[in-house]
């Protein structure tokens, strides 16, 4: 299954870690380069949750057996951990974050996508998580926070660009770190920073891709607005009373105004009622806002967004729950499974500052393959099967070193001709 799904979804994954540098000197080159990223990913693919892991599971013949089927080699024994964590500390270039830029361009061109697109275009979500913390600075570049009680705490924080479906796949396809780098710069890195960097890194790997970019309160801003305008992005920011106190003011004053403005969906015994406001100036930018207020049994919610796309009675609803709603997709589907789901995306894999960053790029190949194939048609009614994705991961490892997998699943023509269709429930 594990085969099948990534010659069928990517078929080309092969040819694009044999394209990676290899600076490491001739006599240390016993293990080929893709038998190491393999292994990379492979720690986070099977849950192990630490190098170390992987060196216990790793120790036995049919483990190497189907790590040489996997990665197309033959080497007697699977690598040392040590080994594989010496090669990304000497990929200074990073080339390990086009894998995920890779993986999606391919998933977007046989359009096993665009099931999920909005109005045409893919929800990418934006935002930042923490990765590393530390009681002692760890390097240069860690950002810095004083508690309560005087002590400074040394962490590393990383912000995403996640593109997210409403049946819960969220790929990586753009990643910016948050850190020092400058040390002249008088301030911290900050978030807001890193998304203009990340915006130029978007821009450059996906030039024409269709998007709208949902984010937090955070991007509801003069600058955000600007990078969007200029990239011809659309964009659905969370909008708060507290981040921009004088326009919530003017949106209230003309939704109550604007009576016709409204709409109102029923759904069994939850109610949402919306309102919107179109025409809204803010520094030179023409923009809308709407709202939404929800109750059912449990209760009542409020939710307001900000955009540049028009809002009407129709596209209302539309933009509010299919569109601003799936912003959580990313704290939920993304970050909360790589950090507790058998990822471990906080666990410190290396402490070298390039090794650490191309183990976060292989985890995320590793959660992206993972999506494939517990979304995939190969392995229908996932949840009455396995119950839960750690049951998968402990299985999937389980069956890598005890099952030696039949050569016939590495057939790579058979496995691009057949169907795989992802759930769209």
């Amino acid at each position: 299954m594990l085969l099948k799904t990534v010659h069928h979804f990517l078929p080309d994954l092969g040819s694009v870690l044999n394209s990676f540098p290899d600076p490491r000197r001739p006599k240390k080159k016993y293990y080929p380069k893709r038998i190491l990223l393999w292994s990379g990913i492979l720690m986070f693919l099977l849950g192990l949750r630490s190098r170390r892991q992987f060196r216990f599971e790793s120790r036995n013949q049919a483990f190497a057996a189907n790590l040489n089927t996997i990665a197309s080699a033959a080497v007697e024994t699977a690598p040392h951990d040590d080994t594989v964590a010496r090669y990304l500390e000497v990929l200074v270039s990073l080339p390990c974050a086009r894998l995920p830029v890779h993986i999606v361009r391919r998933l977007i061109r046989m359009k096993a996508l665009d099931h999920w697109r909005l109005h045409g275009r893919f929800l990418v979500v934006l935002d930042g998580t923490g990765q590393h913390f530390y009681r002692q600075r760890h390097c240069p570049a860690c950002l810095t926070q004083k508690t309560a009680s005087g002590q400074t705490l040394y962490f590393h924080h990383v912000l995403e660009a996640k593109l997210v479906t409403a049946n819960g796949l969220a790929f990586s396809i753009a990643t910016e770190f948050i850190e020092n780098a400058d040390p002249k710069a008088t301030k911290q890195d900050c978030e807001r920073k890193a998304f203009r960097r990340l915006a130029v890194t978007l821009r450059r790997d996906w030039p024409q891709l269709p998007i709208i970019l949902l984010g937090d309160s955070a991007y509801a801003c003069q600058g955000a607005f600007h990078i969007c305008r200029t990239n011809r992005w659309q964009f659905i920011f969370t909008f708060k009373s507290g981040s921009m106190p004088a326009m919530f003011a003017e949106f209230q004053t003309l939704r109550d105004l604007s009576p016709q403005n409204r709409t109102q969906r029923r759904d069994g015994p939850l109610v949402q009622e919306f309102a919107w406001v179109n025409d809204l100036l803010y520094e030179g930018h023409r923009l809308s806002a709407f709202e939404c207020r929800e109750r059912d049994d449990h209760g009542q919610q409020y939710f307001a967004w900000l955009t540049n796309i028009p809002v009407g009675c129709a596209s209302a609803v539309t933009l509010a729950n299919q569109g601003g709603r799936l912003r959580w997709k990313i704290e939920n589907e993304g970050f909360n499974i790589q950090k507790n789901h058998g990822y471990a995306l906080e666990h410190v894999y290396s402490e070298n500052p390039i090794a650490a960053k191309n183990f976060y790029f292989l985890l995320q190949v590793a959660h992206a393959i993972n999506q494939l194939i517990t979304k995939g048609s190969l392995l229908p009614d996932f949840g009455k099967l396995l119950g839960s994705l750690r049951n998968y991961l402990r299985r999937l490892a389980e069956s890598l070193r005890q099952t030696v997998i039949d050569p016939a699943a590495g057939d790579l023509a058979a496995a691009r001709a057949m169907q795989i269709r992802l759930d769209s429930s």
